[in-house]
């Protein structure tokens, strides 16, 4: 682990713990703090004691007042309006972007993939827009750039590959569609949940007709009592219906997921980071007859409530070091897998995923410089080991109360803020973005401004690299001659006449480091810039 991150794991090191932190934020000072700053400003509990310690560390102080707008960083658990209305955009950093509800909501991220599938399925058929301008920003379709930025959409997975057969409740359609499609089976188990909520919290299976039957009841009385609200009275969550993965692989014979991050450190210019999190496990035994959810259920919120939480607590959480060791033990020969299949081919999958989500709500995210979002990503394995994504989560939960959490969550978080800082201070200066010295254990999915070559570094002739040897000099000679050397924060490398980075592979060792190697033409793996990650 980084030295940084280990500070807020070492005892007495001067890093406040998590109930440190609820102590001195209650005896909050007689005055607010004033002057120069830089201040920052946290509301509500989830992470607060890391972001605070790593705040203070830079000597930055911190504010209470909600409605001060000079502050440097403002972190809060919760979207509002008065969190955005005074935002100075190249100014301040802003936690989590305003309408990130496209990507982390179940309807919002269902309607994005729906949407971004049919206009893929158009440009594949030659009917839709050209590729360039169907996913790439920029205005000039014949520009290399644009049409290296298509490469990921021309490769993009049909939604039945990583997301479960899902129906949408608020829809009168798909909501008698789902229930044409169950009336005559008693065999498919089916998992419902409301749009928006997290933890867990108003999620039920529908097991048996019976259950059925009554759902489809709960739904007409929320629909009648919706007709009698008023327009400025809170509607009810709307649910969708998703199909239950009945055959998920087991650890130990408990069911699990894994929680992976993505991280959007910049909108304008966008960079999109992925990070290895840690495996969910449940209490109890699977048992898909069981009526207990914490059987089915892998959050700690949930298994918390499990009587058996407190002696077991440790077991519910592995690393994914240790998840790995257990495929290659268990399943490798067995199921015919690749060594070390959790840091390698899951891996991929994994980012192929995530990146196509990304580019789903691309043209949908608020974009001003200084919002960054950290994103929990919750996926399952079923035992023909196929990848599922289950959700996307904003403000992912942010507690060290297990050790595997303790090495997880304060490198993560130390290091999402390193990252979002230095790219933010290298767009507000002009300078260029890459290489990120603070770049450790995130690996680069998406990078607006220096997509890779389509051919690898390693694989280019010895003549294109004369080529653009001499470009690169006549470009220099020419600003030479000018007296200007400088670019504006937009240009690329090559538009400023210097060389391009050599696209790089990022990959997990045995430990869960990242490491770097040559570049590879099947680099979803995590390019330390924008790579192929769609294929």
């Amino acid at each position: 682990m980084h030295n940084v991150c280990m500070l807020a794991l070492v005892p007495g090191s001067g890093v406040c713990t998590a109930e440190r932190y609820l102590q001195r934020s209650k005896e909050r000072p007689a005055e607010e703090p004033r002057g120069a700053g830089p201040f920052f400003f946290i509301a509500g509990t989830n992470g607060a004691a890391i972001v605070s310690s790593y705040c203070e560390r830079r000597g930055w102080r911190r504010i209470y007042d909600k409605q001060r707008d000079d502050f440097k960083l403002k972190w809060c658990e919760t979207k509002s309006s008065a969190n955005y209305c005074n935002f100075r955009e190249g100014k301040q950093l802003m936690y989590q972007i305003p309408n990130d509800a496209v990507l982390t909501t179940k309807i919002g991220l269902l309607g994005s993939l729906r949407e971004y599938e049919g206009v893929s399925d158009k440009i594949s058929r030659g009917r839709g827009p050209s590729t360039s301008t169907a996913c790439s920003d920029r205005t000039n379709p014949s520009s290399p750039r644009d049409s290296r930025q298509c490469v990921a959409l021309r490769r993009t997975l049909k939604m039945e590959e990583f997301i479960p057969a899902t129906f949408r409740m608020d829809l009168r359609t798909e909501r008698e569609a789902f229930f044409a499609t169950v009336s005559n089976t008693e065999t498919q188990m089916w998992i419902c949940k409301p749009s928006g909520l997290n933890q867990g919290r108003g999620i039920f299976l529908l097991k048996s007709q019976e259950d059925i039957r009554a759902f489809r009841l709960k739904l007409q009385n929320m629909e009648d009592s919706q007709a009698g609200r008023r327009a400025l009275q809170r509607q009810p969550q709307p649910y969708i219906v998703q199909q239950y993965i009945q055959n998920p692989l087991l650890l130990k014979g408990k069911k699990f997921d894994v929680r992976s991050y993505l991280l959007i450190a910049c909108t304008s210019p966008f960079m999109v980071f992925f990070r290895h999190g840690y495996v969910r496990l449940t209490c109890n035994l699977y048992d898909s007859s069981s009526n207990d959810p914490s059987t089915h259920l892998t959050n700690q919120y949930v298994q918390k409530k499990n009587p058996l939480y407190s002696q077991l607590k440790e077991d519910t959480v592995w690393s994914m070091e240790s998840f790995n060791t257990y495929v290659n033990n268990k399943f490798r020969v067995a199921k015919g897998l690749p060594w070390d299949w959790v840091l390698g081919t899951f891996t991929k999958r994994m980012q192929q995923i995530l990146t196509q989500c990304f580019f789903a709500v691309k043209s949908k995210l608020d974009r001003r410089l200084g919002f960054f979002d950290l994103i929990g990503c919750d996926f399952m394995v079923d035992t023909d080991f196929k990848v599922w994504l289950l959700e996307m989560n904003c403000n992912p939960a942010l507690h060290t109360n297990c050790e595997v959490l303790k090495e997880v969550i304060p490198s993560t978080l130390v290091e999402t803020l390193d990252l979002t800082l230095e790219i933010f201070n290298k767009c507000r200066l002009r300078q260029r973005i890459l290489p990120l010295a603070n770049q450790r254990e995130f690996a680069l999915l998406y990078n607006e401004l220096y997509p890779p070559d389509l051919v690898p570094a390693s694989r280019r002739s010895n003549a294109f690299n004369a080529k653009r040897n001499i470009k690169n000099k006549n470009t220099k000679l020419r600003r030479s001659k000018s007296g200007s050397s400088k670019r504006t924060p937009l240009e690329s490398p090559e538009e400023a006449g210097e060389g391009r980075p050599r696209p790089t592979t990022s990959v997990l060792n045995k430990k869960g480091r990242t490491e770097i190697g040559a570049s590879r033409r099947t680099s979803h793996s995590g390019s330390k810039v924008k790579g192929d990650a769609a294929e």
